[in-house]
């Protein structure tokens, strides 16, 4: 009988792009590869195993990109799309990411999941550097107090199952499952994030994002084999 991995990597890849208006964000290319294969090759380097997300429509297509690796459909929402992926594994703990940040640090990961082993949930985020302000009243905001969140974000299975699970049920949507978490009265951890990991939406990041995969390789360089 094959023991359950104990952590699993969570890929949510089935978003359309919309404002990147390159077609299936997944596919869309940075090198020679795919946004959907950089992100798979980043997870495996800190995982038992990885679970992938794309469309319906694109399952087989995924497949053939990334091999040996399991590929569900996913939802109409990130939210339903992760939901049916914490369903898909029974590991112990799980690293939720999203192919449009592929350039995961394999140490930002570690970070992550060490989080959530010892609080039963995390996320990479990062300081903000820029003044805040209020739209409506102009205040200024202590930018010492906030932080910007990013993926992955790691979790006991159990728990964001449970977070999950309530959502559903009380038909609430939040923008992240850390957010989900929060909603149990639970804590989540922060750990240090990476600027590595800026969100690929426009076709501004698109053209970054060649620059991310160099740093992103020099950094696995030197970082050598897990």
């Amino acid at each position: 009988m094959t023991e359950a991995p104990r952590v699993a990597g969570l890929l949510a890849a089935a978003g359309q792009g919309l404002r990147l208006a390159a077609g299936p964000k997944a596919f869309v290319t940075v090198g020679d590869r795919t946004l959907l294969q950089w992100s798979v090759d980043a997870l495996q380097l800190v995982v038992e195993e990885v679970v992938v997300a794309v469309a319906e429509a694109d399952v087989a297509r995924a497949r053939q990109l990334v091999p040996g690796v399991r590929v569900v459909a996913g939802a109409e929402t990130r939210q339903g799309t992760v939901a049916r992926l914490v369903r898909s594994t029974s590991a112990e703990l799980v690293l939720v990411h999203d192919a449009a940040r592929p350039f995961l640090p394999a140490a930002v990961a570690r970070r992550v999941l060490e989080g959530a082993r010892l609080h039963g949930a995390a996320t990479a985020s990062l300081p903000l550097a820029d003044t805040i302000v209020e739209v409506d009243s102009g205040a200024t905001l202590d930018r010492d107090r906030l932080r910007a969140v990013q993926t992955p974000q790691g979790f006991v299975r159990s728990l964001l199952e449970e977070a999950h699970a309530r959502a559903e049920t009380e038909r609430f949507d939040a923008t992240d499952d850390a957010a989900l978490v929060r909603r149990l009265g639970r804590h989540v951890e922060l750990v240090d994030g990476s600027p590595l990991l800026h969100k690929i939406t426009t076709r501004e990041d698109l053209r970054l994002a060649s620059a991310l995969r160099e740093l992103w390789l020099e950094q696995r360089s030197k970082e050598g084999p897990p």
